[in-house]
C-alpha cells in the first residue's frame, strides 16, 4: 500500500495529537503513524497527570518555554473538549533543613520563568493544608497553579477533534526506513506500507533519536528512564488534595503523591535506566524503592487500596532539553523529541508552534471553517439521579451497566467504538471510558466488553486484543483445540 500525505506525522502521543490537531485547521492532508494500536500507547498512557506551573526547568531552556506557555493553555483546551483537568495545587516539601535553599533556587528559577504566586510556607501552613504529610517537614514550595489531568483522555480528544478535520491515522505502522525522493519529498517504509510526504515530523517518543539518527548526520542519544507507580482505589475522602513532591533530584522530580481527577491517589515514579524503551515491566525492587520514598511524605501510607501497578518510559536525550523545530540539513524535517517532564505539560504549546512553523514552509493557508468538536456526554458515574433516568430514556443501552467498579454503561462503550478514532481493544475501552479501570481490574467487564467490540466493528471474537498486538484473549476454539488432540488407544 501506497500513501501521499503533505505531512506525515510519526507518534500519536500527546505531542502527535497536539500538533495534528493543530495541523487539521489548515488546508493540507495530513496522516499520522504509530507502531502501537491506538492513540497515546507510550509515556502518554503512563505518567502522573501533572500540569507543572514550570517552576523546575532552567530558564532559557526550550523545556522551561514550552512549559509556561504550554500550561496556560490547558484550561480553555480542556473545557473546550471536555477533558477532566482541576487546578488542585502543588507542594514541593523540604524534609530538612538543607533543603530550604532547593526549594528557595526553585521559587527563584520559576519566577524568572513567569510563574506566579509561588511562595515558602512554614511547617505549620504546610501542615494546614496537607494533614496527612510527614510531620516532620520543615517547610515546602506552594504551586497554587499546579493541575492535574487525564493525559490519555486529553490525547484521544485531540485525536479526535484533528480525525474530524480531516487526519488521517494509521495504526501498527513501524517506521523502518527513510529515504529522500529525487523531488525532495520523504519516503517512509512500514513493514507493510510505504507513505510519501512533503513535511516530515518526528515525535516518536522513546523512538524519536532514532529516527532521528536515520535522517541528520548530527546524531542524538537518548537515555530510556522507567518509572514505576502504584494507583490506589478511588475514594471521597482522600488523604491529599494537593499533588505533593520531594526536592528533585539530577534523576527528575522523584517520587509524588497525587490525587487524580477520577478520584484515585496515585504514587511514584521511581527512576531507573533501562536498555529496552519497551520494557514497561514493574518490578520488586522498583516498587520497593517507590514505597520506601513516598513513607517520606506520607508515613501513614499503606497499600491495601492498591488496585494497579505500572510503569511508563520517558525519553530522556543528553543534550538535556527538548529538541523542537526543523532539522538542520534536512528541508522539510520537523521534530518535537526527548519530551519527557514536563512534556504534557508542554505539549499544546509545541503542537501550536510547529503546527506555524511547518504551515510557514508549506505556505498553507487557514481552512475558512472546521468541524466543531463535540464533548461526549457527562460520565454515568458522575450523573444525578435524573440526569441518569434522562439518560435510559434517550438511550436504553445506558441501563445496562457493564463495568460495576466504575459504574460504566453499554452505551458509554459503544460510543466510545464509534469516536473519530474509536476504541478497537479492551484497554482502548478501559482508557476511554474508564471500564475495566476500578478495584477488579476488568476481572469481570473484560468478556462483555470485548462482545462488544466484536458486535461494534465485526471483528471475529478470537481476534479482540487486550491491548493490540498478539494479546489476544483467545487462542482459539475447543473444537479446533479437540482436532489437535491424538486420540487415545
Amino acid at each position: 500500500m501506497h500513501t501521499e500525505s503533505d505531512i506525515l506525522i510519526i507518534g500519536s502521543g500527546v505531542t502527535g495529537c497536539s500538533l495534528a490537531r493543530e495541523l487539521s485547521r489548515f488546508e493540507a492532508s495530513v496522516t499520522v503513524l504509530d507502531r502501537e494500536s491506538d492513540v497515546a500507547e507510550g509515556a502518554t498512557k503512563a505518567n502522573s497527570g501533572i500540569v507543572h506551573a514550570g517552576y523546575d526547568a532552567a530558564p532559557g531552556t526550550r523545556k522551561a518555554y514550552y512549559n509556561v506557555r504550554g500550561a496556560a493553555m490547558f484550561p480553555a483546551l480542556c473545557e473546550e473538549l471536555g477533558v477532566p483537568w482541576r487546578r488542585n495545587g502543588s507542594l514541593v516539601i523540604a524534609l530538612n533543613e538543607g533543603d530550604r535553599s532547593t526549594l528557595l533556587a526553585l521559587k527563584e528559577r520559576g519566577e524568572k520563568n513567569g510563574v506566579k504566586r509561588l511562595e515558602i510556607l512554614e511547617r505549620d501552613a504546610v501542615l494546614s493544608l496537607e494533614p496527612s504529610l510527614n510531620p516532620d517537614v520543615v517547610c515546602a514550595l506552594s504551586v497554587p497553579d499546579g493541575a492535574i489531568v487525564s493525559p490519555y483522555e486529553f490525547a484521544f480528544a485531540l485525536a479526535d477533534d484533528a480525525a474530524l478535520n480531516g487526519v488521517s491515522f494509521r495504526f501498527g505502522e513501524e517506521v523502518l526506513r527513510i529515504s529522500v525522493l529525487p523531488d525532495g519529498r520523504y519516503d517512509v517504509q512500514t513493514r507493510g506500507a510505504s507513505y510519501a510526504c512533503r513535511v516530515l515530523v518526528n515525535c516518536a517518543g522513546a523512538s524519536g533519536a532514532e529516527i532521528h539518527n536515520m535522517l541528520s548526520g548530527d546524531k542524538l542519544h537518548m537515555v530510556h528512564r522507567r518509572g514505576q507507580y502504584y494507583l490506589l482505589d478511588r475514594s471521597d475522602r482522600q488523604p491529599f488534595s494537593r499533588t505533593v513532591f520531594q526536592c528533585p533530584s539530577a534523576m527528575g522530580k522523584g517520587v509524588l503523591v497525587t490525587p487524580t481527577v477520577h478520584g484515585n491517589l496515585l504514587i511514584g515514579p521511581n527512576a531507573e535506566d533501562i536498555s529496552d524503551p519497551m520494557d514497561t515491566a514493574t518490578t520488586s525492587a522498583g516498587l520497593a524503592e517507590v514505597l520506601r520514598k513516598a513513607v517520606l511524605t506520607w508515613p501513614g501510607l499503606s497499600v491495601r487500596t492498591n488496585i494497579t501497578n505500572f510503569s511508563g518510559v520517558r525519553a530522556h536525550l543528553t543534550v538535556d532539553d527538548f529538541v523542537v523545530g526543523p532539522c538542520e540539513g534536512c528541508p522539510g524535517y520537523f521534530e518535537a523529541i526527548g519530551i519527557e517532564s514536563p512534556g504534557l505539560s508542554s505539549a499544546p504549546a509545541i503542537g501550536a508552534e510547529l503546527a506555524g512553523m511547518i504551515a510557514s514552509f508549506l505556505k498553507l493557508p487557514q481552512k475558512t471553517s472546521t468541524v466543531p468538536y463535540v464533548p461526549a456526554p457527562k460520565p454515568f458515574h458522575d450523573m444525578t439521579l435524573a440526569e441518569r433516568e434522562e439518560a435510559v430514556r434517550s438511550d436504553p443501552a445506558y441501563g445496562q451497566i457493564i463495568c460495576r467498579c466504575e459504574t460504566v454503561t453499554e452505551a458509554e462503550i459503544r460510543a466510545a467504538i464509534r469516536r473519530p478514532v474509536g476504541a478497537r481493544s479492551v484497554d482502548a475501552v478501559k482508557r476511554r471510558t474508564r471500564a475495566g479501570m476500578g478495584r477488579c481490574q476488568g476481572g469481570f467487564c473484560l468478556p462483555r466488553v470485548a462482545e462488544i467490540i466484536a458486535d461494534e466493528t465485526g471483528m471475529p471474537f478470537e481476534e479482540i486484543t487486550k491491548n493490540g498486538g498478539n494479546s489476544f484473549l483467545l487462542s482459539g476454539t475447543v473444537s479446533s483445540f479437540l482436532k489437535e488432540v491424538p486420540e487415545h488407544e
